[in-house]
């Protein structure tokens, strides 16, 4: 297949490595890519979010399949220009893409499709802020309403710091207060062709810069997958995800349907799993970073058919994808100064080394190539990911390749996967 995959950062590198593993005959292309991702795909010239230009090099390159990563290109339309095309893509349309582009818009659409979540007000000023913070009170959650780089929600007990936050984002437009809801957070993955839904494999993510989960807010720190603490609660990780699918993706994918934007691509739920049950936290519109490290490493079945018939309309003909009984862990290499102002620009050394560990590869975030090697160019530069057949053993691996590369001021989570290092 000729395939052309939107992104540039380790999210989209982690899916050309799955499609890379299971026929060295595809012709991958990614735009706009980055260094990393230059030794498994060619590099594209193009600006991802601009739709005329996606669709005329999808015609003129013969591309089978567009894949969306991230969601900016999704919010631009370049799904709904591809398909106009009849150009098979891997990611919803504008209008569905709103469920990751308005927090306001997943919630009434989780509203009208019956889903669990928790409370919500949308706030317009400060004075609406600080009284719907006063409704719900302390911890307080601030979401912006649309899209954030992953650095939109905050979590906090100090009113001053959720009141600061919210500021931060009105000028942009409007932004939710949200009930607390406790306990721990699953991320898990759904294909949908606007019809039939598959789920993928959950993953827990780390969203704190600091061990412990402290320090401020990220994109994310860190993952592992499967999650076999789940069977101490739902009886088993399959038990679970059935769970969810039938009370969660199918409802929102039927009701997306209904109102005359099918949802295709990538559904992405952020869960939270409260003593009341599970509620949803979050909907994005493609997958996840540094979930995706995870979860593709472990995929048994080949990408590119499970993308295709997404894209297609066919996924009905495909069994509930089939995952590997081995252990995943990520862990994600920052730039100094991230992730408010990351320093970039500094030099990587030992990546050899750290992918020459058994059962370590590298996805690469923000890297480019000067002169005297790879320079960070972002705040997420890279993710480390290991493979074991225990989360010790992946946990081993991961920090023995990480602490072989070199990087000025680079940080990284020391605590990883450590909650499942017994299993």
């Amino acid at each position: 297949m000729r395939i052309l995959v939107l992104g540039s950062g380790a999210r989209e590198h982690a899916i050309i490595l799955a499609l890379r593993s299971e026929d060295e005959a595809h012709a991958i292309f990614a735009a706009p890519g980055n260094a990393g991702v230059a030794s498994d795909a060619h590099l594209v010239d193009l600006d991802p979010n601009d739709p005329d230009a996606v669709t005329a090099f999808a015609d003129d390159e013969s591309i089978d399949l567009v894949v969306v990563g991230p969601e900016a290109p999704l919010i631009a339309g370049v799904a709904d220009a591809l398909r106009t095309r009849g150009i098979p893509v891997f990611g919803p349309g504008k209008a569905a893409a709103q469920l990751e582009g308005s927090k306001a818009f997943a919630k009434r659409v989780m509203d009208a499709a019956g889903v669990p979540t928790g409370r919500a007000l949308r706030a317009q000023d400060s004075a609406a802020v600080a009284a719907a913070l006063d409704e719900f009170g302390a911890p307080y959650v601030v979401k912006a309403d649309g899209l954030a780089s992953g650095k939109g929600v905050i979590v906090t007990s100090d009113r001053a710091e959720a009141i600061g936050h919210a500021e931060a984002f009105l000028p942009r437009g409007p932004v939710l207060i949200e009930e607390f809801l406790e306990g721990p957070e699953v991320s898990l993955f759904f294909l949908s062709d606007g019809d039939t839904v598959r789920p993928l494999s959950p993953a827990q993510d780390y969203k704190r810069l600091l061990d412990g989960d402290a320090g401020p807010n990220t994109g994310g720190m860190g993952a592992y997958s499967p999650l076999p603490w789940l069977s101490e609660r739902f009886g088993g990780e399959e038990e679970f995800v059935d769970l969810v699918t039938r009370e969660v993706a199918e409802p929102v994918v039927r009701q997306l349907d209904a109102e005359g934007t099918p949802f295709i691509g990538l559904l992405y739920a952020g869960l939270i799993l409260t003593a009341a049950g599970v509620r949803v936290i979050e909907f994005n519109a493609r997958f996840g970073d540094p979930e995706t490290q995870v979860v593709l490493p472990r995929l048994v079945d080949p990408l590119s058919q499970l993308l295709l018939a997404t894209a297609s309309g066919t996924l009905e003909s495909h069994p509930r994808p089939a995952f590997a009984e081995a252990t995943a862990v990520t862990v994600v290499l920052a730039s100094a100064g991230y992730p408010e102002a990351p320093l970039t620009g500094r030099t990587l050394h030992g990546l050899e080394a750290a992918a020459d560990v058994d059962g370590v590869h590298l996805a690469h975030a923000a890297t480019a190539r000067v002169d005297d090697g790879l320079v960070a160019t972002g705040g997420r530069v890279l993710s480390v990911v290991a493979l074991g057949t225990t989360f010790a053993e992946a946990r081993a691996s991961v920090y023995r390749a990480i602490e072989a590369i070199e990087l000025e001021g680079g940080q990284y989570r020391t605590d990883i996967a450590a909650r499942v290092a017994a299993y």
